[in-house]
Order: C-alpha cells, then sequence, then structure tokens
C-alpha cells in the first residue's frame, strides 16, 4: 500500500461514548452542588487511633475485663483534653481477613456509641470466634457493659 491509498479525513462516529467525561453529572447541575466548607472541620464524637508503642504498652499494663466474646483493657494515655484513643484485636482463630474486618468494622460502630473517658486509651479485643455470629445489639451490650464495670471500678478507687 502507497502514501497516497491512505484517505487522510478519518471517519466521524457514528454515536455519542456511552461513558459522560468525568466532571459531569447526569443527575444534578453544577448549581445545586454545595460549596466546600472553608477551614478544618469540627470534631464531633472523634475517636482517635493507637499508634504509638508506648499506648500499647500502657494499654497491656492497664485495667482489664472481660465478659462474653470481648475483653476491653484501658488506661490513661493521654492529656484530660484529649479524645479517647481505641484499638482493636481479632486473632486470626477468628477466621480469614474478610471475617476478622467485618467483626472490626461492627466493633467500631458499636463503640461509636459509647461514653468514652477523654484522655483514656482502649484496646477491645475478640477472645472468641463466637463474635462473628453475634448480632449488634448482643455486641452493644457486652461492650457497654464492659465499659461500665470499667468506669465504675476506676470510681472506687
Amino acid at each position: 500500500m502507497r502514501e497516497e491509498d491512505v484517505p487522510a479525513e478519518q471517519p466521524q462516529a457514528e454515536e455519542d461514548p456511552r461513558l459522560p467525561p468525568a466532571h459531569a453529572d447526569s443527575r444534578r447541575s453544577a448549581a445545586d452542588r454545595p460549596a466546600p466548607g472553608q477551614g478544618p472541620r469540627h470534631p464531633l464524637g472523634l475517636i482517635w487511633r493507637v499508634r504509638d508503642p508506648a499506648s500499647f504498652r500502657a494499654l497491656a499494663r492497664g485495667r482489664r475485663r472481660r465478659s462474653g466474646v470481648l475483653e476491653v483493657r484501658t488506661a490513661v494515655i493521654g492529656l484530660p483534653t484529649d479524645p479517647p484513643r481505641v484499638a482493636y484485636a481479632v486473632a486470626r482463630s477468628v477466621g480469614g481477613a474478610v471475617q476478622r474486618n467485618r467483626v472490626r468494622r461492627r466493633l467500631r460502630e458499636v463503640m461509636r456509641a459509647q461514653e468514652l473517658g477523654a484522655g483514656r486509651g482502649y484496646l477491645v479485643r475478640v477472645v472468641d470466634p463466637a463474635a462473628l455470629d453475634a448480632d449488634l445489639p448482643t455486641l452493644d451490650l457486652t461492650l457497654s457493659g464492659i465499659l461500665r464495670a470499667l468506669s465504675h471500678g476506676e470510681r472506687e478507687s
């Protein structure tokens, strides 16, 4: 094939592409979108993660209480003005990664509803594979009972 045999014009596409551009949203117009907020957001119900090894060592030495499929350890690991910190430990004996993550997500959801002490750290451990079958109200009842017992014992000492 020689160069002069190739047409210079490309044929027009017969139909539009099926996907809209990345910036397009067919459900609403750009005028309906709210403006992004300015500045930092106010923390509501903020719970920090436990990250540093010193905090984990303090939690290992802290007070503990076990009930049902859960065990909670608590200790003072921050300033009284800091939000509470929570860590979750789900053993491999509970199940595979998918099952462990499911239990961890459910524990996070239940923990958000609890009243936690400012400046305190909490280590929530799953000690029994039966936690996979426990429903949210059962986990909530177990966790609130443990936290109530820990805070009650704290006031006595």
